[in-house]
């Protein structure tokens, strides 16, 4: 250590419990890199961390600062709580602090860092983080007699005008913003100038944006930058518990001449410890009344609320959360307005933020959440995260759960509880694969036209530029490195407006393309040579248009529900919920059957009916299972099976013990498998090598029962099963039903319609998935809703112009009236799109194609079986077909009746082999 470095341990030797002139400290090269008065402030802060940590800096910190003091591109990789932010902050606070104190002139008035964040409250959660250390620094450099000013602010969306103008006559150092709002200052025509001295780009939480089209908004905005720069910024990531780290690093860095750029991954994503464990209220959730299966869940609850500081419960749903703190208020006296609150999307502003604050201040003692607490703000005094049901994903699990203990060197405590069988087995596999250091993987959208059509335009917009520029600058961000000719030439055929009667349906040219002409043409441009092909703005309205719609973030409406025949309103449904449905689908709403018929723009029209619902109320609230835990799910199944086979129920409880679960979780499982086979026989579980086909005839309601054991998440069952039922329809000429979850799915069709599933799955082609999956998708809800999110983003229709605002309601007619013509016209970007987003990033295509290749070539098998009721890892689906299990009760008592049965086949079949004997 050098000796400036050792003296100011020395001197602040009193404040420690070591002895600093001989208790090593492990990393005083990084403390070295900082200056004076930015050393003095973090040993101040955080001398406490050497006597466990080995030195001042977190594992992330240690790897990050000398990274950032090179200049070098960095994707930090660590849990939350583990300081990553902060050492971003503080490195490039010393850098400029560097800079201001050796030149004259200090630092010049335009901004020489962005931190990109995904949520506006991150970007206005960054006290810890930015505030404090500015504030601490500056002062202990006022009392070394140096002056430090280095300005920060934020800008977004709600930034107003009057603190937006100020910026371009006292501009921060480092500003906060997001993607949208970055795209906007690009093509703002003073403050871009700010820009140009930007030398570093903070991206935080980059994992929940690299999943999306705003983080490919945000990957072709960081190249524009790149073109604008005076020199090439230094790109940080900061990211949560990700896989594939190389992958999200080459999304950070873009590409530069076909290859990516250089970088360096501080993978510190397991430095924290956990306690975690899965508990189940009972062993047996069918058989246990569901009142006291509640009881029991509530009082465990309270029961690890009362015995920690701060707990935070996350639950699925914004409703679920509501319920659950509105239930603890109900039940238990300490627990009151008081002490507790919920935060989700659908309560204000001020009320979430008020919830935050006390949440920083420990003045809850227990916080109901669905997603929106996952991100971002600090909240260091939660010791304790529940987790209610399945997360769906260990990433999502390890996030949530890392909300507590939020300082390295504290164990992270969390405590999932399953209420629900199949959510037990997810859960199971999840806790065991997070200990042992398994992630899901990130799949990051590809080649999307319609940010590429916003992004060019914005391009366009700035100046007339070379199209090789264009394209260049393109191509340069990771999701558009395989961008081919031909997709520029459709992406350019749409911007050009080059299809007949297509500005008859006003949609006009956004771009020129053109070739420069001649010093005597009319569009000579001399900076640029003769016959260079270029490309400029359309339209004198250009700017606005943009700056005014830009973004990725769909809206979303409610459609109201309408009779048909007498127009009787009865109610609202969610539009998503409408990707589910399907004519003839049966379901509840004010308490009532309704069978779907039709939609027209953002009115359903129903009929009454006294069949039993088909599709589930709150199908559309629930997360999707990842596909990657899926597959572990699989190979889990396989082995308990096998242990079951060879050791009995003893040995599979034996084995789940040795997991992160409760006696009632191990038990509850064990339970369910030994049924499972013993009434169908271990080919009736799902594996890596094998999919299951049962059928059921259900003669009360005189229908075919298809249930298919599939457990690779939803996306990828709602994918296949649309497959599928779009082959059996054709063949039966029947009206096939379908219901999707996370471990397969059901279709169903009328009793006297009869097709071998079985055999059709084994027959499908991989080479023409695509191609009948866009079939299957014709004239469906999913289909027109996407073409209206893609038509709004590719600016095909405008949610904002000449101070009229479109509703989500009003896009959706507009998109209606569009798409027939629209899918007339020879491979339309918006169109091509639409089928690549809900194929590739909603309905799991690549991975379809290559499980149909393994079942082709026999790596896979494909079973099936005939049973008189569904067998007990079909449940589930089968309540799906059953009843709307909005009504928890009536759930209960189908799953109740489904496992009496089994378990009376397999008594009587015990009474057989018993006789026989």
């Amino acid at each position: 250590m050098t000796q400036r470095g050792r003296s100011l341990l020395t001197a602040m030797g009193d404040d420690y419990d070591f002895d600093a002139e001989t208790v090593p400290v492990t990393d005083e090269d990084v403390l070295d890199l900082l200056e004076p008065a930015v050393q003095e402030w973090w040993v101040g802060q955080f001398g406490e961390f050497v006597p466990g940590n080995g030195g001042f800096f977190t594992p992330p910190q240690r790897g990050a600062i000398p990274l950032i003091h090179e200049e070098r591109n960095a994707l930090i990789c660590a849990p939350t709580g583990s300081g990553k932010t902060l050492a971003s902050f503080t490195a490039i606070i010393n850098e400029l602090f560097r800079r201001d104190r050796e030149s004259a002139d200090g630092l010049d008035n335009s901004v020489y860092c962005l931190y990109v964040s995904p949520l506006k409250s991150l970007a206005n959660d960054i006290h810890r983080n930015l505030t404090e250390p500015l504030d601490g620094i500056t002062d202990i450099a006022a009392d070394r007699d140096e002056t430090i000013d280095i300005r920060h602010a934020i800008r977004h969306g709600d930034t107003s005008s009057a603190d937006r103008q100020k910026m371009l006559s006292e501009t921060p150092h480092i500003l906060n913003t997001t993607p949208e709002t970055l795209a906007i200052l690009l093509n703002s025509p003073k403050f871009k100038e700010k820009l140009r001295t930007v030398e570093y780009v903070v991206v935080d939480e980059i994992h929940s944006l690299a999943e999306n089209k705003r983080g490919t908004h945000l990957s072709v905005s960081l190249e524009r930058l790149e073109n604008l720069a005076d020199t090439s910024p230094t790109r940080i990531g900061c990211s949560a518990t990700v896989e594939p780290l190389e992958t999200v690093a080459e999304f950070l860095v873009g590409y530069e001449d076909g290859d990516p750029r250089e970088y360096d991954i501080v993978d510190t994503r397991f430095v924290r410890d956990f306690d975690i464990e899965l508990e189940c209220p009972t062993d047996d959730l069918i058989r246990t009344p569901r009142a006291e299966v509640q009881t029991r869940f509530y009082d465990r609850l309270h029961e690890l609320v009362a015995s920690h500081t701060n707990t935070l419960v996350f639950t699925n749903t914004r409703s679920g959360a509501e319920r659950v703190l509105h239930n603890l208020r109900e039940t238990y006296a300490d627990i009151d307005e008081t002490n507790s609150g919920c935060h989700h999307g659908s309560l204000s502003k001020e009320r979430r933020q008020e919830i935050e604050s006390k949440l920083k201040a420990g003045e809850l003692q227990v916080v109901t959440t669905s997603t929106s607490l996952e991100l971002g703000i600090d909240m260091p005094h939660i010791d304790l995260v529940v987790q209610v049901g399945s997360p769906k994903s260990v990433a999502s699990l390890l996030q949530r759960v890392g909300r507590a203990g939020h300082q390295l060197g504290q164990t992270v405590e969390g405590r999932v509880i399953a209420l629900d069988r199949d959510e037990l087995v997810e859960c199971a596999v999840m806790l065991t694969k997070a200990e042992a250091g398994f992630v899901d993987r990130v799949f990051i959208p590809e080649n999307a036209f319609d940010v590429a059509a916003q992004q060019v335009y914005g391009m366009a917009i700035n100046s007339i530029r070379p199209e090789s520029e264009v394209r260049d600058t393109l191509t340069r961000a990771y999701p558009y490195r395989n961008f081919t000719d031909d997709d520029f030439e459709r992406l350019f055929r749409y911007l050009t407006a080059d299809y007949d009667g297509l500005e008859d349906k006003n949609v006009y040219a956004k771009i020129w393309r053109d070739t420069n002409d001649p010093p005597d043409g009319d569009h000579h441009y001399e900076e640029y040579a003769v016959g260079e092909p270029l490309v400029g703005k359309r339209g004198r309205m250009a700017r606005v248009i943009y700056m005014t719609n830009i973004g990725t973030i769909p809206d979303s409406f409610t459609c109201d529900v309408l009779v048909r025949g007498s127009d009787q309103w009865v109610g609202t449904l969610d539009e998503s919920y409408l990707d589910t449905l399907e004519k003839g689908d049966v379901f509840v709403l004010g308490g009532d059957n309704f069978a779907y018929r039709y939609r027209r723009g953002s009115k359903v029209y129903v009929d009454r009916t006294a069949k039993r619902p088909t599709v589930p109320s709150w199908f559309s609230e629930r997360l999707p299972l990842s596909y990657d835990l899926g597959r572990e799910i699989a190979a889990f199944q396989a082995e308990l099976v096998e242990r079951l086979d060879a050791g009995g129920p003893p040995a599979v409880r034996s084995w789940l013990r040795d997991r992160p679960l409760d006696e009632n979780s191990v038990r509850a499982v064990t339970r369910m498998f030994d049924e499972q086979v013993q009434y169908a026989g271990s080919e009736s579980v799902a594996t890596p090598s094998r999919l299951v086909v049962e059928t059921e005839l259900d003669r009360e309601t005189y229908r075919r029962h298809y249930y298919v054991h599939c457990t690779y998440g939803r996306q990828f069952n709602d994918g296949l099963s649309r497959l599928l039922a779009y082959h059996a329809a054709r063949r039966t000429n029947a009206n096939v039903q379908v219901a999707v979850a996370d471990n397969g799915f059901s279709i169903s069709m009328p009793l006297n319609r009869k097709v071998d599933l079985a055999g059709l799955l084994r027959d499908l082609n991989p080479e023409t998935v695509e191609a009948d999956l866009r079939a299957a998708l014709d004239g469906t809800d999913l289909l027109k809703r996407y073409f209206r999110i893609n038509a709004t983003r590719s600016l095909m229709i405008l949610k904002r112009y000449k101070g009229y605002e479109k509703s989500a309601a009003q896009q959706q007619v507009s998109s209606e009236m569009l798409l027939s013509f629209a899918q007339d016209l020879d491979e339309f970007a918006v169109i091509e799109e639409t089928y690549r987003e809900i194929l590739e990033d909603k309905l799991s295509l690549a991975a379809i194609e290559d499980v149909l290749e393994a079942v082709r070539d026999g790596t896979v098998d494909v079973t099936a079986h005939s049973v008189s009721t569904p067998t007990p890892r079909a449940f589930g689906l089968a309540t799906l077909m059953a009843s709307d299990v909005v009504l928890a009760e009536d759930e209960s008592a189908v799953l109740r009746a489904f496992h009496e049965r089994v378990r009376d086949e397999i008594d009587a079949d015990a009474d057989i082999d018993l006789d026989v004997g």
